[in-house]
This record gives C-alpha cells, sequence and structure tokens, in this order.
C-alpha cells in the first residue's frame, strides 16, 4: 500500500492538475529550445517556461505533502527561491558572455558599442 492512496480524490485531482500544468510549461520551454533560431532567442523560452513549469510542480508536491501530513508543508518553498535567484543571474551571465563574444567576433546580428555605451 503507498501513501498516496490515504490522499482523498479532491486533493488527487488538484495535484494532478497542477503537475500537468507543470509539464506542459516545462514542454513548451523544451519545444521553445528547439525550434528557435539563434542563441539569444533560445535562452528566454526554456529559462521562462521550466521555472514556471516547476513552479507548479512544486505547488503540485506542497499540496499533495501537506495533506498527506496535515499540516502545511512548506520547506520546498526554499527550492522555489532558489530558483528564483539563480536562474535570472544565469540568464544574464549566458547572454553577456554570448554577446561579449558576438561583438569580439563583429558579428551583424548584435548591436555593436558606441561612445555611450
Amino acid at each position: 500500500m503507498s501513501h498516496l492512496d490515504a490522499l482523498p480524490p479532491w486533493a488527487a485531482i488538484l495535484v494532478a492538475a497542477l503537475v500537468l500544468l507543470g509539464a506542459l510549461f516545462a514542454f513548451v520551454g523544451s519545444l521553445g529550445l528547439l525550434r528557435l533560431q539563434n542563441f539569444y532567442q533560445r535562452v528566454h523560452a526554456p529559462t521562462l517556461g521550466t521555472t514556471l513549469g516547476t513552479f507548479f510542480m512544486l505547488a503540485g508536491s506542497i499540496t499533495c505533502f501537506s495533506v498527506l501530513h496535515g499540516r502545511p508543508i512548506v520547506y520546498e518553498i526554499l527550492i522555489g527561491v532558489f530558483l528564483t535567484l539563480t536562474t535570472p543571474i544565469t540568464l544574464m551571465l549566458l547572454v553577456r558572455a554570448a554577446l561579449y563574444r558576438d561583438r569580439e567576433e563583429g558579428s551583424q546580428e548584435v548591436p555593436q558599442l558606441t561612445s555611450r555605451d
């Protein structure tokens, strides 16, 4: 017998909906990674899609374990905080490194530095 057998039907439906919604957003983000043409377009889809997908999956997990234990389980919010802090920083560092590389190589796809920059 699994501990999930003790989950009430309303909670099981809510958890399933949240996890499926999270999986859908993660899939859309991954699909954007495959479909978009260059690095600057590709970097946004997985960053936004998978982060939102992860938040929905965390909401499903928090709901599931809070109902099973009969008390709020919120320590999983630390995962969300960690993602919220690290994902934009990683995105900025990757884009700045790619922009520097493309400017050094003289790529015409990125704007060149002017005297004000």
